[in-house]
């Protein structure tokens, strides 16, 4: 989908097409889509095609005076799928009169938060401070999603203390994943932002330097609360496999404890009804007194098993 804004006063309008000075953005662009992109601001298809790589690494290049910066944003997966979150690039294209972002995202939440006005002062004929504001927003997104894991990961830890099953414990392992996977792509912002700020591809004053450095400064902290998270998950999940069979165990003792105080009535009962002569065979209340000894045996095993401390 091929959606074409540009600023006023600050705000983001849609605009009907091209025009000079606008911002296209490429939502999971079809064949035709970026056919079209290409003929407008005369990007190569290639070019226009390297975001849509889910494996496509965090890196930026120059070609024909044309700027590709490519990095790693995060998103939620559905419910259904095996991790909660994961990466997915985004491209930021430069050309001469427009800026382009490309992403194999139709909802990318960087762009999103964007369009919906969450960033200020935006304008599309600054591309370049449109590029970082795209890099802080982006960011700052970790950062959400990172506290995020964290309430899922305490909400987990509430069922895990009574929990016999291994239901919780591989929900933590999958938000693990998804930890992995945002400390990996961080890291790689991290290494191409470094170099755009060593290499200054792009032409930035002093307010641009000091938002560069912000956007550094909100992507270590992300990259520190998501190694934090992950060590915390790790050391979590040792310990709480650990709970979970100590309560399972505590449930094996108790079913062997009421086998055995179930197993001597029935011992009992069992001699007392063999087809042979045993006391109180002429009894009538033997009976009861085959049931009252056959009681206070069970009676005595669970004292014993009391007083050992057994339950």
């Amino acid at each position: 989908m091929l959606t074409y804004y540009r600023s006023i006063g600050g705000k983001l309008t849609l605009a009907e097409g091209y025009i000079d000075g606008c911002w296209i953005n490429a939502a999971d662009p079809s064949p035709e889509e970026l056919a079209r992109i290409s003929r407008e601001t005369g990007l190569e298809l290639d070019y226009l095609s390297y975001p849509l790589d889910p494996d496509e690494r965090s890196r930026f290049e120059r070609e024909d005076g044309n700027l590709l910066i490519i990095m790693q944003t995060s998103y939620r997966l559905p419910d259904t799928s095996d991790i909660p979150y994961d990466t997915v690039p985004l491209g930021i294209l430069h050309t001469d009169h427009c800026l382009v972002t490309v992403c194999m995202l139709e909802d990318n939440p960087v762009i999103k938060d964007v369009i919906s006005g969450l960033v200020r002062r935006v304008s599309t004929v600054k591309k370049n401070r449109l590029t970082l504001q795209l890099f802080l927003r982006n960011a700052q997104r970790f950062l959400i999603d990172v506290r995020q894991i964290n309430k899922r990961v305490d909400v987990i830890e509430d069922k895990l203390e009574n929990s016999q099953q291994n239901r919780e414990l591989l929900n933590l392992l999958k938000l693990e994943k998804s930890l992995v996977y945002f400390m990996t792509g961080l890291k790689a912002n991290e290494a191409m932002m470094e170099r755009v700020k060593r290499d200054r591809i792009f032409e930035m004053y002093e307010e641009d330097s000091e938002l560069l450095d912000d956007v550094l400064i909100e992507n270590l902290q992300a990259i520190e609360m998501a190694s934090i998270a992950s060590n915390i998950l790790t050391s979590m999940a040792g310990a709480f496999a650990s709970v979970i069979s100590n309560n399972v165990n505590q449930v094996v003792k108790v079913l062997t404890i009421t086998t055995i105080l179930v197993a001597i009535p029935t011992l009992v009962t069992s001699i007392f009804g063999m087809n042979v002569p045993v006391p109180f065979h002429d009894n009538p209340n033997g009976m009861w007194i085959v049931l009252g000894l056959a009681g206070g045996l069970a009676a005595g095993v669970g004292y014993l098993f009391y007083r050992w401390r057994v339950f």
